[in-house]
């Protein structure tokens, strides 16, 4: 399984500052295996535009911020706060 580790332990291993098209140009058929299918790093990277990163804790965050909803668990699904009143929140799931 190729997950964001494999991804973000090329980009510690990078030197920076660096564009994200350098990093797209260099890691960006690397694919992650994710909850709901895969995507590469250049997909993911793609909407970052020409942004300059200053190191790896740049790299990783930008990635982090730009996976697809292929990343998250089940969509509208908090175990945290219940639906506003008087707002229209997801149906109720029972497992």
């Amino acid at each position: 399984m190729r997950l964001f580790t494999d991804a973000t332990e090329k980009f510690d291993a990078h030197t920076y500052p660096a564009t994200v098209e350098d990093l797209v140009e260099e890691y960006g058929d690397h694919e992650m295996d994710l909850p709901n299918g895969s995507e590469t790093v250049g997909e993911a990277l793609d909407s970052m535009g020409s942004e300059t990163l200053r190191d790896a804790e740049d790299a990783r965050l930008a990635l982090y911020s730009a996976v697809s909803s292929k990343a998250i668990g089940r969509k509208n699904y908090s175990d945290r706060d219940p639906t506003a009143i008087g707002e229209d929140g997801p149906d109720q799931l029972s497992f």
